[in-house]
């Protein structure tokens, strides 16, 4: 699946803004306690996080047998339905994959290849969104979001 890079970004914040739901992977449930590689996969080790203020965080994970990146947002505490989002980027291909909804406890998993490249990722719990953009590039520094609306 191909995605242009300001399409994808657009698609996303006008579906996050009008509280749209549009799912490109499994439905999340409610799993208390849950973590990134009950989501993803045992296979998925986690290599960067970022929290969605005291809501929760969005796991960054990485499956070093098939070269594929997963992103997957974690309530802090499940309750009820609120609306969630997990997202990711590889501008050198062009490739990326989303799950937003209103959702329990977690929103993802999102999965896109993404070794030997950079990638943007990111999430929302609420009115908590964080978007971090030129991730995991070796020497580069990444640039972290997090925005309440």
């Amino acid at each position: 699946m191909r995605f242009n890079r300001s399409v994808l970004t657009a698609a996303a914040l006008g579906a996050l803004a009008v509280g749209g739901t549009t799912v490109l992977a499994s439905p999340a449930s409610a799993a208390p306690n849950t973590t990134p590689q009950k989501v993803c996969g045992s296979s998925y080790k986690t290599v960067n996080s970022a929290p969605t203020g005291s809501r929760g965080t969005v796991y960054l994970t990485y499956n070093a047998s098939n070269g594929k990146n997963c992103v997957v947002t974690i309530r802090s505490t499940p309750g009820t339905k609120t609306d969630m989002s997990a997202w990711i980027y590889v501008a050198d291909t062009d490739e990326g994959a989303q799950d937003y909804g209103t959702y329990t406890s977690y929103a993802g998993p999102a999965y896109v290849y993404g070794k030997a490249h950079c990638v943007d990722w990111g999430g929302n719990i609420g009115n908590v969104y964080v978007q971090v953009t030129g991730s995991n590039c070796a020497a580069l520094k990444e640039h972290r979001v997090t925005t309440v609306r």
